[in-house]
């Protein structure tokens, strides 16, 4: 039987000390149901009373409840649509090799997209006047007229693409911006094509829009790149977005103008498609590498969602800004989602952003010491992973990350661990021999590999491939002579 309370309750004024009853005398309340996730003893509670002395009228309360209980349990089912999405590998594998360094385990971390560099000192500072000058409170839920208006020439100075201030909405980092993207455009049954290997986030966002995420595979000897003639054939009526990541989040690819040209051509058949240019890398790239925003090209600007951000290229990951570009009717429908969700972005992270986009082209020498150091150490890793026997490179020309094909070590069976069956097995049994954390490639649509963040200092990094190397020894019978 449920558990079942009644509850009595009167209400009476007072005249002297006699009690005298008034009008809705008795109130009666009961549950049929009360559940928790334990469960408790039967138990009865035949009177609880409490009588309160008011001036110059009191009030007097008796309660009394019944409750008794074989079982009491709590519906613990969730939305499918929760039960659809996978966790982040990236976030569990931070969380699992923060947890060891602070067991004292002497782990590398080398999971997290995240510069190990401190945010420039005048975007800092920009923040920190925002406090002491009182600029604390809510800020339009687009963002600030001020940001807005500096992302608007950004656009236009260093991408060529023209804005008003109405067709920005600033949020709480360009994850947010491309979650609610996908949610506006997208009904159930909706089809986005989403390229492999891809930023792990993109096909959980899909199916959180009840829409189907159709994965392209890429080959490295191909630099990852999307084939568009693969593209073409997988069209359908059905397909709603196309998600385009450039420089690329793991391989650090960076997709060359001509070959966004062949891909516009294709996008501009089908009149439902529509593109997320997600283009948070853009200023971490090597020459002559160079980025091009998929909204300048021909007939693409009526199509496009351009998304970007300051975590990446300004240090500025913990602050929570990003900002996404587009058509009005798009824009206003993401902000829509957003009014009801978080609302607008920190109003300091907003006045910081206002600076970072003030520190001039590109972001200026800041931005170009960070990608300074970025090339070095890509090149580094390049060069030591390179006189390692049995691994595919295919060279970054932007971001801060390696996509090695490790495969050729597959198949080895090590003593006290097991079978290396594939790039999470790989990880884990790297994480337990070498203690570095490492993404397993299986995480971005592509088994084959596994993901290093060079987003540390060289030494680090360098002392990270040592221990690699030394764990892969008793790995070196699978790899083909």
């Amino acid at each position: 039987m449920p558990a079942a309370a009644s509850f009595s309750i009167q209400p009476t004024s007072r005249i002297g000390n006699q009690p005298q009853p008034k009008s809705l005398a008795n109130v009666a309340l009961t549950s049929n149901s009360l559940s928790f996730s334990s469960q408790l003893q039967t138990f009865s509670l035949k009177s609880l009373s409490t009588t309160r002395q008011l001036h110059p009228q009191g009030f007097s309360a008796s309660v009394r409840a019944e409750i008794n209980s074989d079982t009491m349990q709590v519906d613990i089912s969730l939305s499918p649509r929760v039960n659809s999405l996978k966790p982040s590998k990236t976030m569990a594998i931070t969380d699992q090799a923060t947890a060891l360094v602070q067991a004292g385990v002497p782990v590398i971390r080398l999971a997290a997209g995240e510069p190990d560099f401190d945010t420039p000192i005048p975007i800092a500072e920009a923040g920190i006047n925002a406090i002491r000058e009182g600029f604390t409170r809510y800020t339009p839920n687009a963002g600030t007229l001020e940001l807005r208006t500096a992302i608007c020439h950004k656009l236009k100075e260093e991408n060529g693409i023209s804005y008003t201030p109405d067709q920005i909405l600033v949020s709480n980092g360009a994850k947010q911006c491309i979650l609610q993207a996908v949610l506006a455009v997208c009904s159930p049954g909706d089809e986005v094509i989403i390229p492999a290997p891809f930023w792990v986030s993109y096909p959980e966002m899909a199916r959180l829009a009840d829409a189907t995420p159709v994965i392209l595979p890429t080959s490295i000897s191909e630099n990852f790149l999307l084939d568009p003639k693969v593209l073409e054939s997988t069209l359908t009526e059905k397909s709603r977005l196309l998600i385009l990541c450039s420089p690329s989040n793991p391989t650090g690819s960076v997709y060359p103008r001509k070959l966004l040209e062949q891909i516009a051509e294709i996008v501009a058949k089908h009149p439902r498609l529509l593109v997320i240019s997600d283009e948070i890398y853009e200023h971490i790239i090597y020459a002559p590498a160079s980025h091009t925003s998929f909204a300048s090209l021909p007939g693409m600007w009526d199509r496009t969602l351009t998304v970007n951000g300051f975590s990446k290229a300004f240090a500025m990951t913990g602050w929570r800004l990003g900002y996404l570009a587009g058509p009005k009717h798009f824009v206003s429908a993401c902000g829509k989602i957003q009014s009801q969700s978080t609302s607008g972005a920190s109003s300091i992270s907003q006045k910081a952003g206002v600076a970072a986009l003030g520190l001039g082209y590109a972001g200026g020498e800041a931005v170009a010491n960070m990608v300074k150091a970025f090339r070095e150490r890509r090149d580094a890793l390049v060069k030591s992973f390179g006189e390692l026997g049995g691994v595919q490179i295919s060279e970054p020309q932007g971001a801060f990350y390696l996509f090695l094909d490790f495969s050729s070590y597959y198949g080895s069976k090590v003593d006290g661990f097991g079978v290396i069956n594939g790039s999470e097995a790989l990880c884990r049994y790297l994480l337990d021999k070498a203690h570095v954390a490492l993404v397993p490639g299986d995480a971005f649509g592509d088994d084959t590999c596994i993901r290093i963040s060079y987003a540390e200092s060289l030494p680090t990094l360098e002392a990270a491939v040592e221990r690699i190397k030394n764990a892969l020894v008793a790995l070196k019978p699978a790899v083909p002579v």
